[in-house]
């Protein structure tokens, strides 16, 4: 009962985590525009993210442009974009084979060890996903704060952490919490298939010395 629940909540927080990845990669809140002067009435808020630039005025109106050429970009932001891309489709794969894994689990208990490999497989896939995710993420964040502390950057191009940031990290925990119960899960099962099924060492222990000299199951006949 306590695998079974164990194999639920992971399912769900990879699902969580796989939308919370798409979520990340698209939205444009990855470097909001930061208002540290005296002002007090602000008309437009800037959004930089991955794919576009947006404006939002006064909270009403919001215009967004993607960006018009892919080679004009810093390459930070291009290797930011392809981790990002890799972790969504990851995330994706990882979700449907831990979806195989619990679905057949608990139906086929011939081989249990063999049902897990798809368990193991998606927890390595979900913590592969999460270490995707935290890179372009805690880079961007470190470089905002950096940016943000330093006085020659002029007061204009000063940014803040947005909201796809605070998204990305949530959903690099909930990721690596699934990873970790899919892989222990594994490791509890492998466990179990071998203190159930001795049968492998003992034909082992009993195997016919071909080298030379008798077997020791030849000396319980004698």
């Amino acid at each position: 009962m306590a695998c079974c629940v164990l194999q639920i909540t992971g399912l769900i927080f990879g699902g969580v985590g796989m939308v919370g990845t798409l979520a990340a990669t698209v939205m444009p809140q990855w470097r909001v525009s930061a208002y540290v002067d005296g002002n007090i009435v602000v008309f437009e808020t800037i959004w930089e993210g991955l794919w576009m630039d947006c404006i939002s005025q006064l909270g009403i109106r919001l215009q967004c442009k993607f960006y018009d050429s892919v080679l004009a970009l810093p390459p930070p932001l291009e290797v930011f974009r392809a981790l990002m891309c890799v972790a969504v489709i990851l995330s994706i794969i990882s979700f449907l084979m831990a979806i195989v894994g619990v679905k057949y689990t608990h139906r086929i208990k011939k081989d249990p060890q063999g049902i897990s490999i798809f368990i193991l497989a998606a927890g390595v896939a979900f913590l592969l996903t999460s270490i995707l995710v935290l890179i372009p993420v805690s880079w961007t964040g470190g470089s905002i704060i950096r940016d943000f502390y330093d006085p020659e950057v002029p007061m204009p191009l000063k940014r803040e952490l947005g909201a796809a940031l605070y998204v990305g990290w949530v959903t690099t925990v909930l990721l690596i919490a699934a990873g970790a119960m899919y892989c222990s899960f594994w490791c509890w099962a492998d466990t179990t298939s071998k203190s159930r099924y001795p049968l492998l060492s003992r034909h082992r222990l009993h195997k016919p010395n071909f080298a030379g000299g008798p077997s020791l199951s030849m000396h319980a006949y004698v």
